[in-house]
């Protein structure tokens, strides 16, 4: 009887750990993703300048780009002056925008991408997408998992605390995530990757269930592991199901209504996800997110990222729009403007203010 496996697309090197970046040129030597030590490095043009300063002696191989924004023109910019030189691979060193846009850039001129990421903001640091602005708003762009991701922790401390409360909230809505794809399947008949919704819920449970907090290396450690592996689960299943449902629908309704006053991506995606809870009926577990939430000084209200019930009832009611296809507890209630204000009446009373 043959024994029936799948190859699961993931990094080949994760490194974790307080200390990491000191040992990033021994990752990079590795022979799977440099021979010749010859990189080709993006970074930010303002907190990217301390890093360079810090690296560049244990990199002498290696070309620094400086990155501009989190913009298509700035990846296709980015992937164009790279392709003038010749390297083993990019390394994308910084926050969300400066590792997309090198993901970009590395798909383009086919090399493999290390990811170096300087805060935790959110799930794309390991996924197959690079989200980038463009004429039309943002866009998801499919792209290779990175061969490598190297989080040091003590950098990740240096960063402001509103990213790390930011990734956060984005992992917890793995688990109202989850639950969509399930509800899914059971009203749609939508096929589940089971691997793949284990990794997503179980990184999202972790981080809920853990007592520490931001300032603690161990909760750290948890978060880090946790959006790595949400990135992976991504890969397994080939599309974003198994880390976006009504929470992310609700997060692209206010950053298209109110891009100017939007949140953070995790801010955002977590009071969806508590709110998406309470409305599939899951009032212990939504009440507990929220304590979570709060716990970790992120919102569990519209009202605390400045937006009014009334807005909140727009930007559920316009949620659905926003990802065409996908089918949430929002599609399946398909509930009238009245009647999501009074779930938010309900929510809010439920979990307190």
């Amino acid at each position: 009887m043959p024994v029936l496996t799948r190859l699961i697309p993931s990094p080949v090197v994760v490194d974790i750990r307080p200390g990491a970046l000191d040992d990033l040129s021994a990752v990079l030597a590795d022979q799977r993703i440099s021979h010749s030590g010859k990189l080709a490095v993006a970074i930010s043009g303002g907190s990217g300048a301390k890093l360079r300063e810090r690296l560049t002696p244990a990199m002498p191989g290696a070309d620094w780009f400086e990155v501009g924004g989190g913009t298509l023109d700035e990846a296709i910019k980015l992937g164009d002056a790279m392709k003038k030189g010749r390297y083993d691979a990019v390394v994308g060193l910084g926050g969300g925008k400066i590792i997309d846009c090198a993901k970009f850039a590395a798909a383009r001129i086919g090399l493999p991408l290390v990811a170096v990421a300087t805060n935790l903001s959110h799930d794309g640091l390991c996924s197959p997408v690079a989200t980038l602005d463009n004429d039309a708003g943002r866009g998801s762009y499919g792209v290779p998992n990175p061969i490598a991701v190297v989080i040091d922790l003590d950098v990740i401390r240096e960063a402001p605390v509103r990213f790390v409360r930011s990734g956060i909230g984005d992992a917890l809505s793995n688990i109202s995530a989850v639950a969509d794809w399930e509800l899914a399947n059971r009203e749609k008949g939508e096929q589940i990757d089971g691997l793949a919704a284990a990794m997503a819920r179980q990184a999202g449970e972790a981080v809920l269930r853990h007592p520490g907090g931001v300032g603690d290396d161990g909760f750290l450690q948890v978060l880090a592991e946790g959006l790595v592996l949400t990135g992976i689960s991504m890969s397994v299943a080939g599309d974003s199901r198994p880390a976006s449902g009504a929470c992310h629908e609700i997060n692209h309704g206010f950053d298209l209504l109110f891009p100017k006053r939007a949140a953070s991506h995790g801010e955002q995606c977590g009071l969806g996800a508590a709110f998406a809870m309470h409305l599939r009926g899951a009032r212990e577990e939504s009440a507990y997110m929220a304590e979570v939430l709060r716990r970790h000084g992120l919102p569990v209200l519209p009202e605390e990222i400045g937006f009014t019930p009334d807005e909140f009832v727009q930007v559920v009611e316009f949620a659905p729009s926003t990802r065409p296809g996908r089918y949430t507890i929002l599609e399946h209630l398909d509930l009238s403007t009245d009647q999501i204000r009074d779930a938010y009446a309900d929510y809010a009373k439920a979990i307190g203010s």
